[in-house]
């Protein structure tokens, strides 16, 4: 990359849309960072970018071979990719709506003391037991089972709820704007190994659930008598039912305000880290992408030829080309706006003379963008023959198909009109013409007396003396006739 290009990359930069373009990417690269770290599934995507990695190798090393394979199975694997990271799409999108603070009433500390309290006596009384706090993303698509509750939290209650002879014990409990909504729930199971094998059932459903959402959930666990907190696919333990109170209330003001703002200390830093990098890649990436785009390539297409005649002495005749490739040479984005269906090459032979003549096709005969090169036509000329035109009148003839049915008979035919003038070219091909034939008229759909409107149709070197051929009508009537008898076998 030379100085220029370094500067043209610059100066595409420093402007708003360009600017806009880069931020819109960083934060793209942010929320998929972000998602596939919570949903553990980081190690898929180290092995996508070690693939995109040896492409670059090849790509620096010229190994044709790799280059081929990536580049033929490119469409293939970006289908793979977006089935394999489905759900994470999902909620990156899901997430990217979520720019306004939670709907959720406000929470008192009271509430959050008496679920963490509670939560003690039973790690005491090794009862196991979850308790599910959403946060700003729904849940609903992610529980299954459970028993609909409209109860206000409170120690009995809990106590109650997870009891091993409750028939929900074993399930989850979900505290929603205060107060507890469901109970026996089951949750999704994690499908990451960020959990060791020795944790049970409640402990991987936690992680599961922490993983698909932005809840945080309480888990006692009746093996250890523990206390743990899951939240954006991380376990925490706690030794006190102080940490777990503020875990709650902290839980619920990240969830009353946009999901930009991150805790102080640590988390503040790794996420600044983590903005920074995104935004480092998204610049790279754009770079790389305007300086692809502006390096110069070529291209072919095929464009219609369009002629210009003003001339009412001359007509073509004899072949024509209709069509003509250009080798084209620009920019990436220049080419790829071009629209081959929109562009013609436009001949003027208005100034034409009787005989064969040549006509050049030159950038004059394009409207090519600025940055755009015309570098070779085929054919670089056209052969066209011109002949002196003059008006005569020619018969019309209808062109009729098949034959009538058996029992009727054609009584008579009348065209009108049944000549008409005409260009026809001078000489002895014009006088070789008299006649027009119409559009094909198929006697046997015919059954009765009928009036046909026809179209004409003419050799190209016939031309209307208008600016297009009249309608042509035929009326055709009938006469039933007997059919006639095979003579008797003597």
């Amino acid at each position: 990359m030379t100085g220029t290009d370094y500067l043209a990359i610059v100066q595409q930069i420093v402007n708003w849309r360009g600017l806009l373009d880069i931020f819109l990417l960083a934060a793209g690269i942010f929320f998929l960072y972000r998602t596939l770290i919570s949903l553990g599934t980081w190690k898929i995507v180290t092995g996508i970018l070690l693939a995109v990695g040896v492409f670059l190798v090849a790509s620096l090393l010229d190994l044709k071979g790799i280059e081929w394979v990536y580049r033929h199975v490119s469409h293939v694997a970006l289908i793979a990719v977006i089935v394999i990271f489905q759900p994470e799409l999902r909620k990156i999108f899901e997430r990217a709506t979520l720019l306004r603070g939670s709907k959720t009433v406000d929470q008192s500390a009271e509430l959050a003391g008496l679920v963490a309290d509670t939560m003690g006596k039973l790690a005491s009384q090794r009862r196991g037991a979850i308790v599910v706090l959403p946060g700003r993303e729904p849940i609903k698509e992610w529980l299954s089972g459970g028993f609909p509750l409209s109860g206000i939290p409170s120690e009995p209650l809990i106590m109650s709820i997870f009891d091993p002879h409750s028939p929900g014990h074993d399930g989850a409990v979900i505290l929603e704007n205060g107060r507890f909504t469901l109970f026996g729930v089951r949750l999704p199971i994690s499908r990451s190994t960020r959990l060791a094998e020795d944790y049970g059932t409640r402990h991987h459903a936690a992680m599961g659930m922490s993983e698909q959402s932005d809840a945080l959930i309480i888990v006692v666990s009746e093996e250890r008598g523990r206390i743990s907190l899951f939240k954006q696919g991380e376990m925490t333990l706690v030794a006190d039912d102080a940490t777990v109170s503020r875990a709650i209330v902290n839980h619920w003001q990240e969830s009353a305000t946009l999901p930009f703002e991150f805790s102080k200390g640590s988390r503040r830093r790794a996420a600044a880290g983590q903005m920074g990098v995104s935004l480092a890649i998204a610049l790279l990436l754009w770079a790389t992408l305007i300086f692809d785009q502006s390096e110069s390539i070529e291209r072919m297409v095929s464009v219609p030829v369009q002629y210009t005649l003003s001339s009412s002495r001359l007509m073509l005749v004899g072949d024509r080309p209709t069509e003509v490739r250009l080798h084209l040479a620009g920019t990436m984005t220049e080419l790829d706006r071009l629209l081959p269906s929109q562009m013609s090459v436009q001949v003027d032979i208005s100034k034409a003379v009787e005989g064969r003549q040549s006509f050049y096709i030159t950038e004059d005969n394009l409207r090519l963008p600025k940055g755009v090169r015309l570098l070779d036509v085929s054919p670089s000329s056209l052969e066209l023959n011109f002949a002196a035109i003059r008006q005569k009148q020619v018969s019309i003839e209808p062109q009729l198909v098949g034959r009538l049915n058996e029992g009727l008979e054609m009584l008579s035919m009348e065209v009108k009109p049944d000549k008409i003038a005409a260009m026809i070219p001078s000489g002895e091909n014009g006088d070789l013409i008299s006649s027009v034939t119409t559009t094909p008229v198929y006697l046997e759909s015919i059954r009765q007396d009928t009036r046909i409107y026809c179209k004409i149709v003419a050799p190209p070197s016939v031309q209307p003396v208008a600016t297009h051929w009249p309608d042509v009508e035929i009326y055709i009537k009938l006469k039933y006739v007997a059919p006639t008898k095979p003579p008797a076998k003597k």
